[in-house]
């Protein structure tokens, strides 16, 4: 009877011991857990204002362009690349369907887009260039004042 009683006490020991330490380890496992969800919730907070901050690097470009093109100093075709080469980078609740919301800066992109500029303008034949420019200017005299309402568009968005 001693043996069983002191069977029933180690095996009651050894239980209670086993049963303390998972206790200690659920407890540590909770804690784990939460330092887990705060810094889910930083890395996220971060990451939104890293968004936040890249868009409005972007935005300052794109109104100084938009600025720009509407004195005058920046050519209609050079701008509708610009600016939908940066509005297509903008993210979250800055992002852009820029050929819903500015159609006309949209279709002298699509005109312009595989033009060659620069070096590439240099090497190609003279017939093509002007091939080229005579289809760039009638997009752009076809699109000017349409383009003009857009950019005031863009540049109104600039306050909010």
């Amino acid at each position: 009877m001693q043996d069983l009683t002191l069977l029933l006490v180690i095996g009651g020991t050894i239980v209670t011991a086993l049963g303390i330490y998972a206790g200690f380890l659920l407890f540590k496992l909770y804690q784990q857990n939460q330092r887990h969800k705060v810094f889910l919730a930083r890395a996220e907070q971060q990451q939104k204002e890293a968004i936040e901050t890249r868009n409005n690097t972007i935005l300052e470009s794109v109104f100084v362009i938009a600025a720009a093109t509407k004195q005058g100093q920046c050519d209609l075709s050079e701008a509708a690349i610009r600016l939908y080469k940066l509005m297509e980078a903008l993210q979250a609740d800055k992002s852009v369907d820029f050929a819903a919301t500015y159609p006309a800066i949209y279709e002298l992109y699509e005109v312009v887009k595989d033009m060659p500029r620069g070096e590439a303008r240099q090497q190609t034949e003279k017939r093509a260039r002007m091939r080229f420019d005579l289809e760039r200017m009638k997009a752009e005299t076809r699109l000017q004042e349409t383009i003009a309402v857009e950019l005031d568009a863009i540049l109104s968005t600039k306050s909010s």
